[in-house]
């Protein structure tokens, strides 16, 4: 669940920077639009791998031997 959320997290903020840097939308690109229920449903999933990542911060690290 922790790398399926990571990578989530990952493509999530990779679609940002395109938004930011050169006002593409790869999600909508890819999906039909932002209005579109696939792209919605890829945004959706993103918000909800944020909102899980956010615990990443608050956990105990196991120490490697």
């Amino acid at each position: 669940m922790d790398r399926l959320a990571l990578l989530l997290v990952i493509i999530g903020a990779l679609n940002w920077g395109l938004i930011g840097l050169f006002r593409f939308d790869l999600v909508a690109a890819l999906f039909g639009g932002q209005g579109a229920l696939l792209s919605r449903i890829v945004y959706s999933l993103v918000g909800l791998a944020g909102a899980y990542a956010i615990s990443f911060l608050f956990r105990e690290r196991e120490k490697v031997r």
